[in-house]
């Protein structure tokens, strides 16, 4: 099947055994809004792009689904039995704005693969441990008790 865009050339008389491709590798940058993704070629960016996640719209979308189907249940079964007990996650299971995410960042690397002789990919894994990196001395309960520990609400707004 040809597409019009992306503009290519096909060539007919190609000869396979002497082809030579080049290293290119992509690269991942994971985010929970945005994902960078690059082509590099000897240590220069060849293309690069940014992926828009909707995982905040499908959040949403499924807790308005879920305050309609819990206020039409009400309107219907005013005396109904709470059920918790029946159902369970399967192993594996993540929440459909995070399968979003990952779904999305397997087709765009499926469509690069298609279209770019790709030998390698690598992706940025980091974990910022932010109040570590403002006191280096911080463990344990400490985490829990952070600058507006032992303040009443009331009390830190009067005060401010």
């Amino acid at each position: 099947m040809l597409r019009r865009y992306p503009f290519a050339i096909i060539m007919q008389d190609l000869e396979l055994e002497n082809c030579a491709t080049h290293n290119h590798q992509l690269k991942i940058d994971p985010g929970a809004k945005t994902t960078g993704l690059a082509i590099v070629q000897n240590h220069r960016v060849v293309w690069a792009a940014e992926l828009t996640h909707r995982g905040i719209q499908i959040r949403d979308a499924l807790t308005s689904r879920r305050q309609l189907r819990r206020s039409r249940r009400n309107r219907k079964t005013r005396y109904r039995q709470p059920r918790f007990l029946n159902r369970r996650k399967p192993k594996g299971w993540l929440p459909p704005s995070l399968m979003s995410r990952v779904y999305n960042i397997l087709t765009w690397v499926k469509k690069l693969i298609r279209c770019c002789p790709i030998t390698g990919i690598s992706q940025e894994l980091v974990l910022f441990d932010t109040q570590k990196m403002q006191n280096s001395e911080i463990s344990g309960a400490k985490y829990q008790q952070g600058t507006l520990w032992g303040y009443e609400l009331r009390e830190y707004l009067l005060e401010k």
